[in-house]
C-alpha cells in the first residue's frame, strides 16, 4: 500500500507542477503571441490560471495528507512538507486574494480594457505581484519536484 501512496504522491506532483509549468510558461505566453484580442487571451489565461490554482489545491490537500501520514510529527522536520505547504499558501493568495482583485479592476473599468483605463496602474502593480508569486510557487515546485525523490525516505 505504501508503495501505491508513494505513486499516487508522485503523480499528483507531477500535475501540480507540469501543470503549473506548462500553463504559466507555455499555454499563455502563445495565446498572447497568437490572439490578436488581447482582452480575450486575458479572459483565457485568467480562466487556465484559475483552473491550475484549484488543481494546485486540490492536490496540496492530497500532497499534505500522504505526507502527515507518512512522517507523522516528524513531518514538520521535513522540507517536502514546507515546500507543498509554502506552494499551497501563494496559491491560495494567487487564487482567493489577487485574482478577484484583478477581475474587479477590469469589472470597474469596463466597457473600456483595463489596460486602455485609468486602472492600468494598479492592475499591472497587481498583475506584477501575481507574476513574481507564481515565478516563486513555480520554482518552489521544481525544487521539491528535485527533492521528491530523496525527500520520502524513511531518514530525517
Amino acid at each position: 500500500m505504501r508503495k501505491l501512496f508513494e505513486a499516487l504522491y508522485h503523480v499528483l506532483l507531477a500535475l501540480w507542477v507540469g501543470g503549473l509549468w506548462v500553463i504559466g510558461y507555455l499555454a499563455v505566453p502563445v495565446l498572447f503571441a497568437s490572439l490578436d484580442d488581447r482582452q480575450l487571451a486575458g479572459v483565457v489565461a485568467g480562466k487556465l490560471f484559475a483552473l491550475i490554482g484549484w488543481i494546485g489545491l486540490a492536490c496540496a490537500a492530497c500532497l499534505l495528507l500522504f505526507l502527515a501520514w507518512r512522517w507523522r510529527r516528524a513531518v514538520f522536520g521535513r522540507a517536502a512538507w514546507w515546500l507543498v505547504l509554502g506552494m499551497a499558501v501563494l496559491t491560495a493568495v494567487g487564487l482567493f486574494g489577487i485574482q478577484p482583485l484583478m477581475v474587479q479592476l477590469k469589472a470597474d473599468a469596463w466597457p473600456r480594457d483595463v489596460m486602455e483605463s485609468a486602472l492600468r496602474d494598479r492592475f499591472a502593480a497587481w498583475h506584477g505581484v501575481s507574476s513574481v508569486l507564481y515565478l516563486l510557487q513555480s520554482l518552489l515546485g521544481l525544487w521539491l519536484v528535485g527533492w521528491s525523490g530523496r525527500g520520502l525516505r524513511d531518514q530525517p
